[in-house]
């Protein structure tokens, strides 16, 4: 009886395991940080998305995000939230909604947030949703505002992503 107790308890902490596997943790974003997500994908082609949960055009493009997500696999999407480190359980629980939580997310972890915008790009404004194409070169593309799938596909193109 104790053996069937130890094995389903061990049963159930694997599996609890397994699922967690699934779900990246959100990783804060400070100084340097930047730098380290281009060292990270040192000649790969990557998107990285940024956005806001006070952001409703960037919670209306979650969809069309996960749908590209779902079928370009091979694609890496690093999503970015502007929001206070605090808000990671609600980006959490937003990034499962969307079938989203298994790529890299990341959540401002520095008040500066002007700073942290300024070491991604220095023409950056702050508008959102902000959106990143890098080239495996890590050649990158800049767009402001919401895209429809065309615009994305024309930039994978012209990336070769």
């Amino acid at each position: 009886m104790n053996m069937t107790r130890i094995l389903s308890a061990a049963l159930l902490i694997i599996a609890s395991q397994l699922s967690f596997a699934e779900t990246k943790t959100i990783r804060g974003f400070d100084f340097g940080s930047y730098q380290q997500i281009l060292t990270e994908k040192n000649n790969q082609a990557f998107m990285l998305v940024i956005w806001s949960l006070d952001c409703s055009t960037c919670i209306k493009d979650m969809e069309l995000l996960s749908s590209i997500h779902k079928n370009r696999p091979q694609l890496k999407i690093v999503m970015l939230s502007t929001d206070e480190q605090s808000a990671s359980g609600d980006i959490q629980k937003l990034m499962e909604k969307y079938h989203l939580a298994d790529v890299e997310n990341w959540v401002f972890a520095n008040d500066n947030a002007q700073k942290l915008r300024y070491e991604i790009d220095p023409s950056w404004y702050s508008e959102l949703p902000r959106t990143y194409f890098f080239s495996a070169s890590h050649q990158r593309e800049g767009v402001s505002g919401a895209l429809k799938l065309e615009d994305y596909n024309a930039r994978f193109s012209k990336l070769k992503i």
